[in-house]
């Protein structure tokens, strides 16, 4: 630091400084200012900032989002990539629209477009546009139900290939010989003139294909017409169906395929309806038969004649089983896996066909039916006035039409509804399903059975004559049982509903003909005997209620006599420790309150049921063990049955003095049978007397 100093001999004051202190005053003073400047900008700035803000909330508030009524148009761009955006610049390298009010004078429209796959060919028609209203009217004859087609349109489009007129080409060129009207048949000329040069080539190959029985991959779309009658083999039967429509597509798993869309004539239990098929044709090299297709039109089948006579003769049996049937089936049927995929089940046993019921209780099995008869609707006959809205372009069904399909009234129709039954026509019979809904009553499954292997049922007329009983039990059985299925209406209580059916006990000990007694009422009244077990409602109160209510309601549907045998598992007396089983009686009282049907309960336990149960019960039998008439007439009924044997009166009488039961009767009979079979010898009373003594029963004079 250097002092300032002042010269002597002046006579002026002077105040010494030091420089450092000067400077660090003047740093002070800088920065004052400088804060002072600084707080002046950050105040100027925020005024501003403020001012901004509320200019914006201004403009916010002024525009209001979609409120402004006009057309903002954007048009789309391309990059050099071919990525795409939205601008707002009106693109410069647009062209006048082709169609506008100088095209619309023309009677067809042509559209080219520059020929990539047929070297032969600069251009071909992408497409054409029939405008003439003439042209119209003749068309919409020509192309009468052809789908998809829909002649009163304003702008009639037809895209190449023209598969309509491909299919229609005899129509088309006999509607234009037919045509008197000089202006039509000009209009008509010209199409055809120009659809000719387009598909000669094609329709001289499917002429040329069809002369040689083959077809090639590539033009199999020219011999399935709309509305043909197609051809297949299912689960190795012949079957029909109706060709709707078909495509060339890329398959997952096959690759390159043509699919067919067809339709079979099915019975949902209410009305028949076209039930959707859909069928494919792997890609195959060249040409192949039209025989060896998996599905092809009918008309091309060598033996057509033979194979349409037989789909219409099982087209009749199936329009004959609408409703439900009882009847016997001997074949495999097929049923569904987990997976939902069809798979054979083997059945031998009565049957009950009732798609109905199928349905109801199969929901996710049964598709929609499609109605028989669609109604178009009718077209204003103007040739000058055409409207292309859907009042004349839609197809809507008649539902009187389509109901009338229904049966109802009838003593085996599942609906509730009355109408008169149109009978399907030939074409509908042969594109009958060959298949038919309905119960197996031994394996107690819902499968679909086929038509053909469907039979009626040989009922044994002297099953309840060979019951052993009073005279008198057995015609109070038959009269209550039989009665219950005419008047079961006629009788009702205070609720509706309620008490409407009959229930009867039969108790005693084993093998003495309770079960008998319901199998035989059933084979005498000539209806379903559904026999239920513990297996077929579960363990739990929940599972119980479900099954039971769907097994009551399905058995008084079919009027079949339900037989609940050993009936004491579920209908055992409540007791206070057990809840999950109280749950269960209860469930069995209140449910059996509301059955319509005939109810057998057997049990040999009748001291272990609920009390509350004997108010519900409305005959209560007890069938006593059997003495030696009864036994000695159950040897005989047995032996009658076709058991050729050698045993005299006095034999048999023998045989009845041992104290054994119907079942066992049955049991010695059996064994004595076998043992004179590996004999080679009828049987004879010896080979009783050694079922017998291995049994340990003892016969008296056996020595």
């Amino acid at each position: 630091m250097t002092p300032v100093t002042a010269e002597s001999g002046s006579s002026t004051p002077v105040i010494v400084v030091s420089v450092d202190t000067l400077a660090q005053d003047n740093v002070k003073t800088d920065v004052a200012e400088q804060k002072v400047e600084d707080e002046a900008a950050s105040n100027t700035e925020s005024v501003e900032a403020g001012a901004k803000n509320e200019a914006d909330k201004e403009v916010k508030e002024v525009i209001k989002v979609g409120m402004e009524c006009d057309l903002k148009h954007l048009y789309q761009k391309e990059d050099d990539k071919g990525r795409t955006s939205w601008t707002d610049k009106y693109p410069e390298d647009l062209e006048e629209a082709a169609e506008n009010e100088t095209t619309a004078k023309f009677a067809i429209l042509v559209r080219n477009k520059k020929s990539f796959e047929d070297s032969r060919k600069k251009l071909e028609i992408d497409s054409i546009v029939v405008q003439s209203p003439l042209l119209k009217i003749v068309l919409a004859k020509v192309l009468k139900d052809y789908p998809g087609i829909t002649c009163t349109l304003k702008r009639l489009v037809f895209q190449a290939p023209f598969n309509p007129f491909v299919h229609r080409w005899e129509e088309f060129a006999a509607a234009l010989d037919e045509e008197e009207d000089e202006e039509t048949k000009k209009h008509l000329e010209l199409l055809f003139a120009v659809l000719k040069v387009e598909l000669t080539d094609i329709i001289s190959a499917r002429l040329d294909y069809i002369k040689n029985k083959v077809i090639t991959f590539e033009h199999l779309w020219t011999i399935f017409v709309p509305g043909t009658t197609l051809y297949s083999a299912e689960w190795n039967r012949d079957c029909g169906s109706r060709f709707k429509s078909s495509s060339y597509f890329e398959h997952p798993k096959y690759g390159n395929c043509f699919g067919i869309s067809a339709q079979k004539v099915d019975w949902d239990g209410d009305k028949f309806g076209y039930a959707t098929a859909q069928n494919l044709i792997l890609e195959f090299p060249g040409t192949m038969s039209i025989s060896s297709l998996d599905t092809f039109p009918l008309e091309y089948h060598p033996e057509q004649e033979k194979v349409s006579s037989e789909l219409f003769k099982r087209g009749k049996l199936f329009e004959s089983y609408h409703g439900y049937h009882y009847k016997s089936y001997k074949a495999f049927a097929i049923g569904k896996n987990k997976c939902g995929d069809d798979i054979k089940v083997t059945v031998d046993s009565r049957i009950v066909i009732d798609s109905f019921a199928f349905g109801k209780f199969n929901p996710n099995r049964i598709a929609p039916l499609a109605p028989l008869k669609p109604k178009v609707k009718v077209a204003r006959e103007s040739s000058n006035d055409y409207d292309d809205s859907d009042a004349n372009s839609d197809v809507s069904y008649d539902s009187d039409d389509d109901d009338a399909y229904s049966f109802a009234n009838d003593a085996n129709s599942s609906n509730s509804r009355g109408f008169k039954h149109i009978p399907l026509t030939d074409a509908q019979l042969i594109q009958c399903t060959p298949l038919v809904r309905g119960y197996a009553l031994k394996s107690k499954q819902w499968l679909s059975f086929f038509v053909d292997a469907v039979n009626e049922i040989e009922f044994n007329s002297s099953a309840f004559a060979n019951l052993v009983l009073p005279a008198d039990q057995k015609e109070l059985i038959l009269a209550f049982a039989m009665s219950q299925v005419k008047f079961k209406d006629d009788f009702d209580d205070v609720i509706s509903g309620k008490g409407k059916g009959i229930i009867m006990l039969l108790s005693g000990g084993p093998g003495v003909g309770k079960t008998l007694t319901a199998e035989s009422v059933a084979e005498t009244m000539k209806v379903p005997l559904y026999m239920m077990s513990a297996g077929d409602l579960g363990i739990r109160s929940h599972e119980v209620e479900i099954n039971i209510t769907n097994i009551l309601e399905m058995v008084a549907k079919w009027n079949a006599v339900l037989l609940l045998d050993e009936c004491d598992v579920f209908l055992e007396a409540r007791s206070k420790h057990d809840l999950e089983r109280n749950k269960i009686v209860s469930i069995f009282l209140r449910t059996l309150e509301y059955y319509e049907g005939i109810l057998f309960l057997t049990t040999n336990r009748v001291q272990d049921m609920d009390p509350a149960f004997q108010s519900r019960i409305h005959i209560s039998m007890e069938y006593p063990g059997l003495d030696k008439e009864a036994r000695k007439q159950v040897w005989q009924n047995f032996l009658k049955r076709g058991i050729e044997n050698e045993l005299s009166e006095k034999e048999v009488g023998m045989l009845a003095e041992v104290d054994i039961n119907g079942r066992q009767i049955k049991n010695v009979l059996k064994t004595g049978q076998l043992l004179a079979r590996h004999k080679g010898v009828k049987l004879r009373y010896e080979h009783l007397r050694t079922v017998l003594n291995v049994e340990r029963k003892k016969v008296e004079q056996l020595a």
